[in-house]
């Protein structure tokens, strides 16, 4: 099945409901970082609750994501837009921590901050900051909306891996009170959430993107959109080659003696870009047109 976004009005046009499924697009992740269980899992909803707040902005908009705490997992990063694309990286993929009943995320986290950039394509690039409140990733995404953004949320994401490390189900889902949504219609919500089966249950038993808004809000909801979703990177060489122009010329100069070529690795695919001598030396001669 591919993975998704449903978008909907719900609760008399009160609030705004996403919901998504990700199995695919976190397991690609899986793959590409050789992803330990509690690594996957971790990344897993970052990448989720990423690409999900991604599609609240305008085309063309981009957002990055970075969680710094001082767990084993060392950091993650997931980068997004509005069109469903994602992809992100942790820094120790190698991390399998074993808990009484669930894989614990919060310990393998840590301690931190997460950061919000926001590359709305105007004059200046926006960065908001929160402590992170659990390591839990969904408690952190709902309290930046509210802290942050001053937007009531509520947030459920999940990941399963099974026994043999597979990604089996993941997704989530994301609520936001629009401003004057009445109190009664904030406690039929409240009572709504609290009876929900957890995320991955639902995820579990099939249920699809618009399953999960029916779910929450019966019928008193008007879907609008869906979105397909996927594990994207758009990296490319005349990318890296501006970054090695940027390290300027005698930097350039004294990786051709002391190496003669030079590797590089995307962070996000892990892909390699070979620069043998001859092309750091055509760097080197950019390196002085652009001068």
């Amino acid at each position: 099945m591919e993975d998704y976004l449903a978008k909907a009005y719900a609760f008399g046009g009160t609030v705004r409901l996403y919901a998504a499924r990700t199995t695919g697009l976190v397991y690609e992740a899986q793959k590409i970082h050789d992803l330990w269980p509690t690594a996957s899992v971790a990344l897993g909803r970052l990448l989720t609750g990423s690409v999900i707040m991604g599609a609240m902005y305008e085309e063309g908009n981009e957002l990055t994501l970075r969680i710094q705490g001082d767990g084993p997992l060392e950091g993650m990063v997931a980068t997004t837009n509005a069109s469903g694309e994602v992809r992100g990286y942790v820094g120790n993929p190698h991390v399998f921590m074993q808990g009484k009943d669930k894989l614990p995320i919060a310990q393998a986290v840590g301690n931190g901050e997460m950061h919000v950039t926001k590359d709305l394509k105007v004059r200046d690039i926006f960065t908001s900051s929160i402590k992170i409140q659990s390591g839990e990733i969904a408690e952190d995404f709902a309290y930046y909306f509210t802290a942050s953004e001053q937007i009531p949320s509520a947030v459920a994401i999940g990941v399963e891996v099974g026994t043999e490390n597979d990604i089996q189900h993941a997704g989530g889902f994301i609520l936001q009170r629009m401003p004057g949504c009445p109190e009664e219609t904030i406690q039929r919500i409240e009572n709504r959430l609290s009876s929900l089966p957890e995320i991955t249950e639902l995820l579990r038993d099939g249920h699809s993107p618009e399953a999960i808004i029916q779910a929450i809000a019966d019928d008193d909801h008007q879907l609008l959109h869906t979105m397909r979703l996927s594990y994207t990177c758009n990296c490319n060489r005349e990318n890296f080659e501006r970054g090695l122009i940027s390290l300027g010329k005698q930097q350039l100069k004294k990786l051709l003696e002391e190496d003669g070529h030079i590797e590089t690795v995307c962070h996000f695919c892990r892909t390699q870009y070979q620069f043998n001598a001859k092309d750091i030396r055509r760097l080197i001669d950019a390196t002085q047109r652009n001068r």
